[in-house]
């Protein structure tokens, strides 16, 4: 889909002073990442602590310097060590930072500002109290990340508050990238997925979403294999991936990585095992923001997880996570935020999986397909118009170029003079009965079940119904079926419900896509021509819900869209889990 979103915001929106809550404790740690945060509180909570007592907070939530004066009050003047870590260096948290130094240097308490991103910053050196290689072996700790370097890092500051010894341990790194073992046993036979995701989930101890997917996967009966990686581009990392996705031959890829992967105009690495790959989004937004947003996902998310990777060729499918405060930890005062799994989100994507999975392990002379043709409401009789394109002629070129590469179209090709007499002039004949539908109509989930009641009625209502059964002008050939698709809603009113984003679709253009994706069981489907309805349907314009039409009514099933490459506008139609 592709709506124009519009938002406002306010002149007096700022950020506001807020109180934490949160009483004194032995050490303190502060920084903007909620991947430092919730590595820091799993390695806190693993241990088992009762002492030293740890404090932690994002300082995103201190932005007001009234909050910082609160803060340094209620909790820093009473610590015994704090650490904060600043992404983006000093000027991020100025003010923060130095209140905090002066009431370190005030108080006699140790404390350590460490660089966030890897540079060093001698001002952050300059406002601390920890000697110069103890900084070091924090800032190490941190930059290595992974629960046993949380543990040595709270172990180092228990010692510099006076409160354990030091046992001189160094940071362990974790390889910038490399093979995650899943606790997932494979079965012989099955097709496989591989995920990939970030190296910072592992490191944060985050990998709800993960471990989900993976097994709603297997569910699928997909085996499934995981690879983390800090950057696909660091080109020791693409090599790594590119090599192990050689040599495993997946039939389906999983990416849960954002940007583009791409370096010095090289193919993906993510592309060695010539499969497809779906993307999967972690969205950085709450479900609450995802649901309510008819965009779906924040600009940067668009841009990142969506547009860039797209310029890749992934194909996108929906959000599989998203931000959320899991359970205060008992004794922290603390609640991370975390990605938090959707299993709407995963079960939609583990299924799309499974379709791409299935054609891809068919032989080609099996595969069922659909090739539908749009039907823009221009001049009268121009079905399957398309500007600039003859969607006719180009059907009969398609057909040409299917039985060449072994696909089953039938014996004898049509030319354009026989598909016009089948799609066009034929009578219209039943395709599926009612009680069919009702069936499947059932299957669809209950919200868009309901806006298509609430526009139309109930499906014995359907102009297109005739004897118990809807009809439809379409065309056999061999595996393939042909057909144009229904009118969106009244055939009076073509032109100003094209385009109308609120209005569902009638029963007999739902019946279409039922009949094909379940009692054709076709595995993949064609959309040709000058764009179609589907993608104008009800519902968000990215990471789709079950309840957005588009999803509901293509269930995953891979959909390959050709368009003319000239025309920039046919760059932006999308539909669930399709491919230009």
């Amino acid at each position: 889909m592709h709506l124009l979103v519009r938002e406002t915001r306010g002149l007096d929106e700022a950020e506001d002073a807020v109180d934490l809550g949160q009483s004194r404790a032995d050490l303190v740690f502060l920084s903007f990442s909620d991947s430092d945060l919730g590595a820091l509180a799993a390695a806190w909570r693993a241990e088992g602590h009762a002492a030293p007592s740890l404090r932690l907070a994002n300082l995103a939530r201190l932005r007001h310097p009234m909050s910082v004066d609160l803060y340094v009050e209620q909790v820093i003047a009473g610590a015994s060590c704090v650490v904060i870590r600043l992404l983006g260096g000093l000027d991020y948290w100025r003010y923060g930072a130095e209140e905090i130094a002066h009431a370190g240097r005030a108080n006699g308490i140790p404390l350590a500002l460490l660089p966030g991103d890897g540079r060093d910053d001698a001002r952050l050196a300059e406002l601390s109290t920890v000697a110069g290689e103890t900084l070091a072996r924090l800032d190490v700790f941190f930059a290595a990340g992974g629960p046993e370097n949380m543990r040595r890092a709270l172990e180092l500051m228990a010692h510099l508050a006076g409160l354990a010894p030091d046992h001189g341990l160094a940071a362990e790194p974790l390889p910038m990238h490399g093979v995650h073992f899943l606790d997932m046993p494979e079965t012989p036979g099955r097709p496989l997925a591989v995920i990939v995701f970030y190296r910072a989930y592992l490191l944060a101890a985050d990998l709800a979403p993960i471990e989900s997917l993976a097994r709603a996967l297997d569910r699928e009966n997909l085996n499934v294999r995981a690879l983390y990686v800090a950057s696909l581009k660091d080109r020791d990392t693409g090599d790594f991936v590119a090599s192990i996705l050689r040599d495993w031959s997946p039939q389906i890829v999983l990416n849960a990585t954002a940007f583009s992967a791409r370096l010095d105009d090289a193919p993906s690495p993510l592309e060695a095992a010539g499969a497809p790959i779906l993307q999967v989004v972690f969205a950085g937004s709450s479900r609450e923001a995802w649901q309510d947003s008819p965009r779906g996902l924040s600009q940067s998310d668009h841009a990142m997880q969506v547009v860039l990777p797209e310029l890749d060729g992934r194909l996108l499918t929906t959000a599989i996570s998203f931000k959320a405060e899991e359970s205060e930890v008992a004794g922290l005062e603390f609640a991370r935020v975390a990605h938090q799994p959707s299993a709407e989100g995963i079960a939609a994507a583990a299924r799309s999986a499974s379709l791409w999975a299935r054609l891809a392990t068919s032989p080609r002379a099996e595969r069922k397909l659909a090739l539908v043709l749009s039907d823009y409401p221009g001049a009268a009789g121009q079905a399957a118009h398309a500007v600039g394109l003859d969607a006719i002629a180009s059907t009969v070129e398609i057909l040409r170029l299917l039985k060449g590469e072994g696909f089953d179209v039938g014996g004898t090709l049509p030319d354009s003079k026989q598909l016009v007499a089948e799609l066009c002039d034929a009578d219209p004949t039943p395709f599926l009965s009612l009680a069919d539908y009702r069936r499947l109509f059932a299957t669809l989930d209950a919200d868009a079940r309901a806006k298509i009641v609430a526009a139309w009625g109930w499906p014995g209502d359907d102009p297109s119904l005739r004897d118990g059964h809807f009809t439809l002008r379409f065309a056999r050939h061999g595996r393939l079926v042909a057909a144009i698709q229904p009118d969106r809603g009244n055939a009076l009113d073509r032109k100003v419900s094209y385009h109308d984003p609120d209005l569902p679709p009638r029963h007999a253009f739902a019946a279409l896509y039922l009949w094909l994706r379940e009692t054709m069981g076709i595995h993949a489907m064609i959309h040709l021509g000058t764009h179609g309805t589907l993608e104008w349907l009800p519902g968000k314009a990215m990471a789709l819900s079950s309840s957005c039409l588009p999803a509901a009514l293509l269930g995953g099933l891979p959909v390959i869209y050709p368009f003319i490459v000239n025309n920039p506008g046919r760059r932006l139609q999308r539909s669930a889990g399709s491919a230009p």
